[in-house]
């Protein structure tokens, strides 16, 4: 098959894994036999440096027109005044809605030969496989107002956390979807003791659990998911939640996995093509200095594989070279090893190579 990939390197550490994951759908394309065609555009910091905004239209109707898109990292020290007009993190937010794109998956599966790795006891991680579903178009980072104003001569600053009812059961919809595939089982997390919004999502979550009756739902506040991601990780299948908390939620995960440069992300809309990145930040601190950890974004390209080109074979081939090579000892800094970002994607691409043979 032909498919047309739009990349958005972004900053700090951004291009150089990207380019490793599009090394990486080099082979699978030359392995199976598909033709993939890469379209290269600013987004982020740079795009800001270069354009004076963070995302452009023409950027955008580029990922719009696109199969799918693969997103390095956005952000760092030269843009971090939360003065400023435009920043980094305002284009991905303006990307994801550009798209349409209304759920994140973030897996979180611990390889056995990384265990150690993890700042957990080895005997919590045994048989995590987690797949952490956050809602990404409403609540407190989309909601109206917000702002900053004086009131009783007092400056003061507003967020608004709105839900709408089908912004929820959407999402929902798919957690039970995907969980019919895996333990059939749906963590919805929400802080229905406290907040309205919460509880109108307990109340939709019950009503479309109703509708799946072979699926098994459990309703967990957040706090209390938090504490059993370190305690007891492994009780955990599909969680679904809202953003904010599935922004908070996925990063303490990423701890799970040794490293956040191991974890991939897609996230996806009813239509249209789906945008994949690895969950770490532009680390500008070890930007260009070649040792970056390319894994997350080679897996965010199967899941790009997966999700936007219905390609499952080649998602899994990709899959279980890279469990391969950290079975055999490929290690990058991050995990305690001493191979480059070039090296660690050179030894994935080599044991894709050598199980298609």
């Amino acid at each position: 098959m032909q498919a047309n990939i739009v990349l958005l390197p972004g900053d700090g550490i951004g291009p150089e894994v990207v380019a490793e994951a599009v090394r990486a759908l080099e082979a699978v394309a030359s392995l199976f036999g598909h033709s993939f065609v890469f379209t290269e555009r600013l987004m982020g910091g740079c795009s800001i440096d270069t354009f004076g905004t963070s995302l452009t239209d023409e950027t955008l109707a580029d990922c719009q027109a696109a199969d799918a898109v693969l997103l390095g990292a956005v952000g760092g020290p030269k843009w971090d005044d939360p003065a400023a007009k435009d920043r980094p993190e305002r284009g991905l937010l303006a990307l994801r809605k550009g798209l349409g794109v209304f759920a994140n998956l973030r897996p979180v599966k611990v390889h056995p030969a990384l265990i150690d790795s993890s700042p957990l006891k080895p005997e919590k991680l045994h048989g995590v496989d987690i797949l952490v579903i956050r809602e990404l178009t409403g609540g407190l980072y989309f909601g109206w107002p917000k702002g900053r104003d004086v009131k009783d001569g007092r400056e003061r600053a507003v967020d608004t956390l709105e839900y709408y009812d089908y912004e929820i059961r959407r999402v929902l919809e798919l957690a039970f979807r995907l969980a019919a595939g895996r333990k059939k089982k749906v963590t919805s997390v929400d802080k229905a003791n406290v907040l309205e919004s919460s509880r109108l999502w307990r109340q939709i979550a019950i009503q479309v659990g109703a509708q799946h009756p072979e699926i098994t739902l459990e309703h967990v506040l957040v706090d209390t998911a938090a504490m059993r991601l370190i305690t007891g990780p492994a009780w955990m299948d599909v969680v679904v939640t809202e953003n904010m908390f599935g922004d908070i939620l996925t990063d303490e995960a990423s701890v799970l996995a040794g490293s956040m440069g191991m974890l991939p992300s897609a996230s996806l809309g009813a239509n249209g093509p789906g945008l994949y990145e690895p969950i770490h930040g532009s680390a500008p601190d070890i930007a260009g200095k070649g040792i970056a950890n390319p894994i997350g974004t080679i897996l965010s390209a199967a899941m790009l594989l997966r999700h936007s080109l219905s390609l499952e074979t080649e998602a899994a081939t990709l899959e279980q070279a890279v469990a391969q090579a950290i079975h055999d000892g490929c290690r990058t800094a991050d995990l305690g090893g001493s191979l480059t970002t070039r090296q660690m994607t050179d030894e994935i691409i080599h044991h894709m190579r050598n199980a298609e043979r």
